[in-house]
């Protein structure tokens, strides 16, 4: 058997492994070992130690742990908390206040983390009780909160930015830039339908009861000066600086780290406790991410070796269809991969074989990079999977799984057409990079 054909067994081993259940990087590292050894020999081992060293010797990578322990430490912080109260108070004359509430404190959370499984179980857990309590329509409000959540994986520091720019050898701020407006573009268009569905159906979100209301501006100013400020302030200096050129996107990780420290200590909930439980979960979330890259950059280069790659192209570049289309057609395999699978499979594993097709077709690899992000927070609202909705239904139990999958699907509609627009209009997500860094 050729290598090339033996490299397709190869990949289907791999998606059978995955879809049985066993666990990806395991998975990976043995599969890649078996069919390497008969594909190539005992070079297989030399290429996992050449492949390992190489990766662990990519700096940009040290940013993960960074903007990881920033997410969990503003978290254990409760800022979350505070910008949802100071976002509850300007809006409490407003029908749906609460889920206006929620999609801005999730955008605005969203610069802090980019952990789907964190922001939609903290924002469940803070508004999911309040929404019931005033009679908040259950689709609305699943659909607004899983939304709102899967907006860390695109606005920037994106951890998903940090890993995707070593992978497709395109610079981490400019994809930082290329993802501000579509991560706008979202925010907004969930903004809008929301506002526009509540003021045609006021039952959906009832404006907040008087004795919910701020008594006066002053309180208003105060919930906004210790929630949203403090935040901006370290999001303004991290991103700023890295945007800017002053700091390395792992200089202005640290920053930001730094800063959620100093801010956890200001808002009195620094102790041993908070610590130990940001570093723990940082921990377990990095080496989630880091171990699946190694495991994966094994695994790619192996599958590159048997020339397998190298087939997979010639084969999509000989189809007669438009370039565009083509795109579409990758687009379309990314989003059914991110029914089964978390975004840094779907990164480490086909990101690589899809990136040679891209290049070829003489595609920006910035823009690509950008449609890849929107194509995966889309995924996690889409059923049957959807793993936007397992977090939700763990923190809110009482609320039918059928009943958060029609929320969620609304909000899916709207994130396809975002994914479109940024498709159709490559500029939204250009026009940034080539302002700040120019070039291409």
């Amino acid at each position: 058997m050729s290598p090339e054909y033996l490299g397709l067994i190869l990949l289907g081993a791999l998606l059978t492994g995955i879809f049985i259940g066993f666990p990806i990087a395991f998975t990976l590292i043995i599969l890649a070992i078996v069919f390497g050894y008969i594909g190539i020999g005992p070079q297989v081992f030399y290429l996992m130690y050449f492949q390992t060293i190489g990766l662990m010797k990519e700096e940009t990578l040290a940013a993960v742990p960074l903007f990881v322990f920033m997410g969990h430490m503003l978290e254990q912080a409760g800022l979350m908390e505070r910008l949802f109260k100071s976002f509850q108070f300007i809006f409490a004359r407003v029908r749906g206040s609460l889920f206006l509430g929620v999609l801005f404190t999730a955008t605005v959370f969203a610069t802090a983390t980019g952990i789907i499984g964190a922001s939609v179980t903290v924002i469940g857990l803070m508004a999911a009780p309040e929404m019931m309590k005033s009679k908040y329509d259950v689709a609305m409000s699943a659909g607004v909160i899983t939304a709102g959540g899967c907006l860390g994986i695109l606005i920037p520091p994106s951890v998903l930015l940090v890993v995707l720019g070593p992978v497709l050898g395109v610079s981490v701020v400019q994809l930082f830039l290329a993802a501000i407006f579509p991560g706008l573009i979202l925010a907004g268009l969930f903004i809008a339908y929301t506002l526009i569905r509540c003021y045609m159906n006021p039952k959906l979100g009832p404006r907040l009861p008087a004795e919910q209301r701020p008594t006066s501006y002053v309180e208003v100013l105060r919930e906004f000066g210790t929630g949203i400020i403090p935040l901006g302030a370290i999001i303004f200096a991290s991103l700023g600086s890295i945007i800017a050129g002053l700091a390395t996107p792992t200089e202005g990780a640290a920053m930001a780290a730094t800063g959620s420290i100093i801010l956890t200590g200001l808002y009195k909930r620094l102790n041993r406790s908070t610590l130990k439980n940001a570093a723990m979960k940082t921990l377990q979330t990095s080496s989630m991410i880091l171990f699946l890259a190694v495991a994966s950059n094994v695994y790619g280069s192996v599958f590159a070796r048997l020339g397998t790659a190298s087939l997979i192209t010639n084969t999509l570049l000989s189809l007669t269809v438009s370039p565009m289309l083509l795109i579409v057609i990758l687009m379309v395999v990314i989003f059914i991969l991110g029914w089964p699978l978390e975004w840094p499979a779907i990164v480490f594993i086909f990101i690589p074989i899809f990136y040679p097709v891209v290049e070829k077709m003489g595609f920006n690899l910035v823009w690509f990079a950008t449609l890849v992000a929107v194509n995966l927070q889309t995924a996690f609202l889409s059923p049957p999977v959807a793993m936007a909705a397992y977090y939700l239904k763990g923190v809110a139990p009482d609320w039918p799984l059928g009943k958060i999958y029609k929320g969620m699907m609304q909000y899916m509609v709207l994130q396809c057409i975002g994914l479109a627009i940024v498709l159709f209009f490559p500029e939204v997500a250009l026009w940034l990079p080539r302002l700040f860094v120019g070039g291409h």
